[in-house]
């Protein structure tokens, strides 16, 4: 798959990108979507919901009155949990939502997401861009000359640029991520996959060694 790269004034270079077919180009899968997107939100929940039991409400422990010979019905204490300010019965207690998946089946979800992204053309290569202070206003305009403007955009870099990152984290709608942290859950979030040359060159490279 032949993807132009652009420049920051979102005209062509003349330079492509080789973007291997066997990543981009495949029949997706959209159960392996579904449990990768599980798997990221579920890592996400705190999982700190909890709830008092009978043991651990304030309350006299005596028994309200003996078993038997009142007429009335059976009672404990006063915790009971049909009592009110009594404990929970069967109440949520802390617990993590993570759930393990295989190696292969969240690589294969990931070049799902990446191929539905090729087959929606919501994908742009950007020339590296080299900005000497931060500022949010100089990538906004790069943003409205790729035609993304307004767009959920998610920008793919192969390493750490403070510059960029921090002229691009203010524009609402727009991520960044590092090509080694691309996840499912943020390919699929965005509408538009912005490579920097260096990152989508990366694919080949693995693809070519691979």
């Amino acid at each position: 798959m032949q993807v132009d790269v652009l420049n920051k004034e979102g005209k062509k270079t003349g330079r492509t990108v080789e973007l291997p077919e066997d990543i981009f180009g495949i029949e997706p899968n959209d159960h392996a979507i579904y449990l990768a997107v599980k798997q990221y939100q579920g890592a996400q929940r705190q999982g700190t919901h909890k709830v008092k039991t009978r043991m651990e409400v304030h309350g006299s422990s005596k028994k309200l009155h003996k078993q038997k010979g009142t007429g009335g019905a059976r009672k404990g204490n006063l915790r009971n949990p049909l009592y009110k300010g009594g404990g929970t019965i069967f109440g949520p207690k802390p617990h993590g939502y993570d759930i393990k998946l295989n190696r292969k089946v969240k690589d294969l979800a990931k070049m799902s997401a990446l191929a539905y992204k090729a087959k929606d053309n919501a994908i742009v290569v950007l020339e590296d861009i080299q900005m000497d202070t931060p500022k949010t206003a100089a990538f906004t305009g790069i943003l409205s000359n790729l035609n993304i403007a307004g767009k959920k955009a998610l920008v793919v870099m192969p390493e750490y640029n403070d510059n960029l990152y921090l002229s691009l984290r203010n524009v609402p709608a727009v991520n960044g991520t590092l090509l080694s942290d691309l996840n499912t859950y943020d390919i699929l979030d965005a509408n538009v996959l912005v490579l920097t040359e260096s990152a989508a060159r990366i694919f080949t490279e693995e693809a070519v060694e691979a």
